[in-house]
């Protein structure tokens, strides 16, 4: 009887430090932190083209969606559409902002037209 209680006892402190690890290393915890820590942070399944990517900065949540094109070389994304989640969180945001958001999404994509959906494609085009 002892030895069972033992046996369960180890089970479950196994069950536990694998139930924190995975927590700690799981991606939308990442991004959730970042979001509130207003850094860079850019969640995105390369693998799954279908799956759309979520990005944070300065405490903005955008959520971007992959189109799948050919090239000269093969097939890949092509088109991206990027939009806020709340717009109303762009306030403080500078054209040179949405540059640096391109520029990180262009080294993942390099073959990709970014293209924004609105407000941000009016703000850009002025």
């Amino acid at each position: 009887m002892v030895l069972i209680m033992r046996f369960i006892i180890l089970a479950l402190i196994i069950f536990l430090i694998y139930t924190i690890i995975k927590y700690l290393f799981n991606p939308k915890r990442k991004l959730e932190l970042a979001h509130e820590q207003k850094n860079f942070f850019l969640l995105d399944d390369t693998a799954n083209i279908r799956k759309n990517f979520l990005l944070t900065y300065n405490g903005v949540m955008f959520e971007g969606e992959k189109y799948l094109g050919t090239t000269e070389r093969s097939f890949e994304v092509i088109s991206i559409f990027i939009w806020p989640k709340k717009v109303a969180c762009l306030k403080g945001l500078k054209r040179n902002d949405f540059l640096k958001i391109e520029a990180a999404i262009k080294k993942q994509y390099p073959d990709a037209v970014i293209d924004w959906k609105s407000p941000v494609k009016e703000f850009l085009e002025k």
